[in-house]
Order: C-alpha cells, then structure tokens, then sequence
C-alpha cells in the first residue's frame, strides 16, 4: 500500500465516513437524500481529519512505534517526522476549513473542537491515563454529534453520542488493562490505581451504556427494531464481568456491542 495511505490509516477514514453517514440517517432518517452535498464535504472532512490525526499520532510516537509498530512508514524511513508533522497540521486545518462549507455553525464548531481536543490529547492528554481514555470516548461520540449537525439536526444523535462515549471509556480502560506490561511511560488508570480497581471503573461505564439505552424506548423515538438493543446491552454487560478475569476479551466484545447498537439504531429508524 501506498506509503501516505498507510500514514493517514485511510482504512479508518472510510469507516469514519461510514460513521457520520450512519450518524445523520439516524438523526434524519430517510430524509438523508435532502442533505447530499453536506454529505459530499462531511467525507471530505473526515478525510482530512483523520490524515492530519493520524499523521501527527504518528509523528508524536516516532521514537515509540521503532518497536510497537515498526511496518509503520516513519520507522522504516519512507516518510520524514517533519513531513508528517506538517500533514498533521495542515490535515487537521483542512478538515476545520472545509467544514465551514456546510454553512452550520455547530457543524464547524464540533470539527474546530475535536482538532483541538485531538492535539491536546497526543501532546498531552495521551500521558495522562483516565483523561486520555475520556478524550478518545469523546471524540468517539462527536462522530455521532456531527452526523446529526451535517443534516441540522444534531439534538436527535445526543442519546447515541453520549452511549458510544460512555461505553467507550469502558473499552479504554480495558486496553489499559490489557496492554499494562508494555505502557511504560505513561500514567494509565489501571497503573495509578490498581488492575482491580480500573476493572470497576470500567464495569461501571460498560453498565451506564445499557442503561441509557433504555430512554429512546421510553421517549417513544425509535421503531419496535430499535429492540436489537437489548442484544447489545447484554454484550457490554458480559463485557462488565469478564473484565474482572480477561480483559482482551471484554474490550472485543464491547466492540462488538457497540456495532450491534449501531445497528438497533439504524433499524429503529427503518421500522
């Protein structure tokens, strides 16, 4: 693969793509066809976005991925540091630009924000165990928050964003947990307080998902398939007493709760 791809992780641009396009159907439904052209640029966005974050994690982990992730092309010698650095700021300046094009304010300031808080989190946050484990979560979310503000009705993914940040800090935590013996260098929960004690900590966000998932069913939003959810709230459940014993498994299987919700959302739309 080209060189500059495997840099931006051009796979995980796609799917943040995905991610928003998901988002603003479950904001709008089928009305999404109305809203192409914001569309077109939000994918342009992400793009972007995620070339400048990936360029610039590459860059602030240089020395780092010389063992953790030698393939990648600043250990080998394919691209400069500096030539990533400058991607890196310019990617994620792009993607702040570009969003002014879909003439919404919120739209504009959520992307300006996560760029912000995606600096903050490789020059500092990153270091700072349970902080950092809360900034990716809330990047995480914001996908959501911007799916809805592309299609101006960002109010209407507050539910989902809020689930996918919660039972993301939970997933964080658990790669804490698993990757402790080569995190040296950093200050991560389970090394601040303790493998038992982050397991809680983590149970406790995997558990708080499954319970706000329960609003959409009172408030009436979503269609009786929205009911898949309980599929969902079972896994991170699991995930909340497997954590205890096995971390690697608790992680996977939050992910894969988190793609099962997605899908109660988009079919809680469709029916």
């Amino acid at each position: 693969m080209n060189r500059f791809l495997r840099l931006f992780r051009f796979g995980n641009g796609v799917m943040g793509i995905l991610g928003v396009v998901i988002g603003a159907f479950i904001a709008v439904g089928f009305d999404i066809g109305g809203h192409v052209q914001n569309l077109i640029v939000s994918s342009a966005v992400v793009l972007a976005f995620m070339a400048g974050g990936n360029s610039l994690n590459d860059y602030i982990d240089r020395e780092i991925d010389k063992t953790a992730h030698p393939e990648r092309p600043l250990p080998t010698g394919e691209i400069a540091p500096r030539t990533a650095l400058i991607i890196g700021i310019v990617g994620l300046g792009a993607a702040s630009l570009l969003s002014v094009l879909m003439v919404s304010v919120i739209a504009t300031a959520i992307v300006v924000i996560a760029a912000a808080l995606m600096v903050s989190y490789e020059l500092l946050l990153k270091q700072r165990g349970f902080v950092g484990n809360i900034a990716i979560a809330v990047l995480t979310g914001m996908i959501f928050l911007f799916g809805g503000a592309v299609v101006n009705n960002v109010e209407g993914n507050f539910i989902i964003a809020t689930m996918a940040a919660l039972v993301s800090v939970g997933r964080e935590i658990a790669k804490d947990i698993q990757d402790m013996s080569s995190d040296e260098g950093r200050k991560t929960l389970p090394m601040a307080i303790g493998m038992r004690r982050a397991s809680v900590v983590a149970a406790v966000f995997f558990i708080l998902g499954p319970v706000l998932s329960i609003w959409p069913l009172i408030d009436q939003t979503f269609g009786w398939l929205y009911c898949i959810v309980f599929v969902a709230d079972a896994i991170f459940i699991y995930s909340a007493f497997i954590i205890f014993r096995k971390a690697d498994v608790s992680q996977k299987m939050a992910k894969i709760a988190m793609l099962v919700a997605l899908i109660a959302f988009v079919s809680g739309v469709i029916l």
